[in-house]
């Protein structure tokens, strides 16, 4: 009862309660883990149909000042620079040795520079962002402010009902503003899931009428952390604190994708060095995913060795995967082990299973992308 009343709470706590919710710890907050259903009925349904989460725990701040980009561009290795009004996009701050501080969204909001970043992470965010912006540049938590992902294939059909979005030209990581439901809301088509989905940036105050009008739909069903885990996990995201921290850089994490050409060229973030030698040279550890055999899943922090015996690296996150009806993890291994279809081998319950690399993600995705 004590560590409940010193947890924080969002502003969907009273409806995650009467709607069932099994409230838990994370990242210093009263989260659900799931509700009555269980985790494995809210993945599926969000796999097929849409899940509500409650995200509200992450950080929502903003940069503005007249050189917001290019200060940005010093702690991350985006191309802050080059997004468009209204794109967003996926990086890392950085320390001197490459290695990740946090993961963050980065959305170019026309006068300002949107973040989402880690709960976990956001005071350690701010305070990091304040030592690095200078004069000119202002740093704004939006405190207040809730966010509400809407994840899954039906999740356009049900906001069609519901806003005036032309949703055909709304692709993957772009962000618009609109009304839904009376009330206006940032709606950034994103999402931690692998599915086509929606975050729903909106005042504190209205988030409870949002979301019980969301539910009001037949296509939604609310989904906790526990769902959340395991749909990331199937589509080979990665969680900060597990599978990154502050020892792995992005190319080890296999993110590279997500370091922008222009600043692969310019060198010019914290922990450059580092990570554009292992650009050009490569890393003696890889992210890989795993498909272990059997049905019982490989947790964290479980060895990884070879068929000597030789210990070849760990797991970070593993689960069973709703979808596949099978178990699914991720860790790093030495380079030399990560080609797709390597058999490692780890202790389960003291015996020994077989566990094959993998491509990530391990469940296909479903971005929406605009083709004309």
């Amino acid at each position: 009862m004590a560590e409940d009343k010193l947890l924080s709470k969002t502003p969907l706590h009273n409806l995650h309660v009467a709607n069932g919710g099994r409230m838990v710890s994370f990242a210093g907050y009263s989260l659900p883990l799931q509700y009555q259903g269980g985790i494995v009925k809210e993945h599926l349904h969000t796999r097929n149909a849409a899940g509500l989460f409650d995200v509200s725990h992450m950080g929502q701040l903003e940069v503005s000042g007249e050189n917001r980009a290019a200060v940005l561009e010093k702690l991350v290795p985006a191309d802050v620079g080059g997004l468009e009004k209204g794109q967003v996009c996926y990086s890392q701050f950085t320390n001197d040795k490459g290695g990740i501080l946090d993961d963050l969204l980065i959305s170019n909001n026309g006068d300002r520079l949107g973040l989402v970043v880690n709960a976990a992470c956001k005071n350690s965010d701010i305070k990091h962002l304040k030592e690095h912006l200078p004069e000119g540049c202002d740093l704004h938590y939006l405190k207040k402010q809730a966010l509400l992902a809407l994840q899954g294939p039906k999740t356009a059909q049900v906001l069609k009902r519901h806003c005036d979005i032309d949703f055909g030209q709304f692709g993957f990581m772009t962000r618009r503003h609109a009304v839904l439901f009376g009330v206006e809301v940032v709606i950034s088509r994103s999402g931690y899931t692998g599915e086509d989905g929606f975050e729903i940036s909106v005042e504190g105050e209205s988030a409870e009428r949002v979301a019980e009008r969301l539910l009001g739909d037949k296509e939604v069903q609310l989904a906790g952390l526990g769902a959340r885990d395991s749909l990331r996990l199937e589509a080979g995201l990665c969680l900060y604190g597990q599978d990154l921290d502050a020892s792995t850089t992005p190319v080890e994490a296999n993110l590279e994708w997500s370091i922008g050409v222009r600043r692969r060229n310019s060198g010019d973030f914290i922990g450059a060095d580092v990570v554009l030698e292992q650009l050009a040279s490569g890393t003696k550890r890889k992210r890989v995913g795993l498909a272990p055999e059997g049905r019982a899943p490989l947790r964290g922090n479980t060895q990884l060795r070879d068929s000597a015996g030789v210990e070849v690296g760990i797991v970070t996150s593993g689960s069973f995967s709703p979808t596949l009806g099978a178990p699914v993890a991720m860790g790093y291994v030495s380079s030399s082990y990560s080609a797709i279809g390597t058999n490692l081998f780890a202790e389960l319950r003291g015996k020994t299973i077989s566990a094959t690399v993998v491509p990530i993600p391990m469940v296909q995705t479903h971005y929406f992308r605009v083709t004309n």
